[in-house]
């Protein structure tokens, strides 16, 4: 009975000394919490905050801009072509004539005609075909569906690097600093921590804000360029508009980033969509996964509309024609 008795009078100790650990145990827990909140030393006990959160850590490079520089461009008389800039991946054309205009970019089996104002209005086209010869033709409605030469020059080109024809405005992704679509692009690029983050953000805003717009599907007329600004701003556009506003936010902060035309299987639907490219590896959503040093392809077309996986990152159902 006394071994009973002191058994125990030592567990009833055991179990005081315990509920006191216990009580020091949640007294420190609580001064933890409260130093992390704002008292004490908070580069050590706060949770360290994401990169978004400190106002990232992504630095966007210089914008880069393109124009038609009329002082260096060679003069046909009613049509100017600027080659001054070809390096930097552009060609610039102005002309004038009372007929409807075409330019033509050539070089070796590859040829690219773009309709052309006939008022003087300058238009900037990329040289998405790399180094070499390119012709480039001002050609003049003379009947029908014919065209005479106007004017033309050969002029060969070696890029200062091979994106140069994707970080900058042309009249098929038409931005400038000033645009809407670009200052929130900012926005995106000063709370992201790598280019990475930039394109989840602009992926995610778009695929959130615009619709497809069906009526202007069925009215749109060829030669239709986009306005990326007004793609943001009605929060509506065809897949050209998608692609359009992708390159435009993209571009302006640095990332590569190509409009393809072409045809999608297995309806052989005529489309356009996005290819950009980054140095990183990592996820844009879930289930879309980009490669580093390469070409990832952004249907954000598809991907509003709630389309398979296979339509987003994977190239199997594409066939590129076009490059802008």
């Amino acid at each position: 009975m006394a071994a009973g008795r002191a058994a125990a009078g030592n567990g009833t100790h055991l179990r005081k000394i315990i509920r006191q650990v216990l009580l020091v145990l949640c007294l420190v827990l609580l001064i933890l919490t409260i130093s992390g909140c704002g008292g004490g030393d908070s580069s050590e006990a706060a949770p360290v905050k994401d990169k978004s959160e400190k106002g990232g850590s992504y630095d966007a490079p210089k914008f880069k801009n393109a124009s038609f520089h009329e002082e260096e461009a060679s003069d046909g008389g009613s049509a100017m072509i600027d080659v001054s800039a070809v390096s930097d991946g552009y060609v610039a054309v102005s002309a004038n004539s009372g007929s409807r205009l075409k330019f033509q970019v050539i070089k070796g089996e590859d040829t690219y005609n773009y309709d052309l104002a006939s008022d003087g209005t300058p238009s900037i086209f990329p040289l998405q075909c790399g180094n070499g010869t390119y012709q480039f033709k001002v050609m003049e409605n003379i009947t029908e569906s014919k065209y005479a030469e106007l004017y033309s020059i050969t002029e060969e080109v070696s890029l200062s690097d091979e994106f140069q024809p994707f970080l900058r405005p042309s009249d098929y992704v038409d931005y400038s600093k000033d645009s809407d679509c670009v200052k929130m692009a900012s926005e995106f690029s000063a709370k992201a921590g790598s280019a990475m983050d930039v394109v989840a953000s602009v992926y995610d805003y778009i695929c959130d804000k615009v619709t497809y717009d069906t009526d202007k599907a069925r009215s749109v007329q060829s030669g239709y360029l986009p306005e990326p600004d007004e793609t943001l701003e009605t929060g509506k556009g065809i897949c050209f508009d998608y692609a359009s506003l992708a390159a435009a936010m993209l571009r302006s902060q640095g990332i590569p980033t190509k409009v393809i035309f072409g045809y999608v299987a297995p309806d052989n639907l005529y489309h356009a969509w996005n290819m950009f490219y980054t140095k990183e590896t990592g996820w844009v959503t879930v289930d879309y996964k980009v490669n580093e040093d390469s070409w990832n392809r952004l249907d954000l077309t598809f991907s509003a509309g709630g389309a398979e996986d296979e339509f987003v990152g994977d190239g199997s159902h594409y066939s590129d024609v076009y490059t802008y």
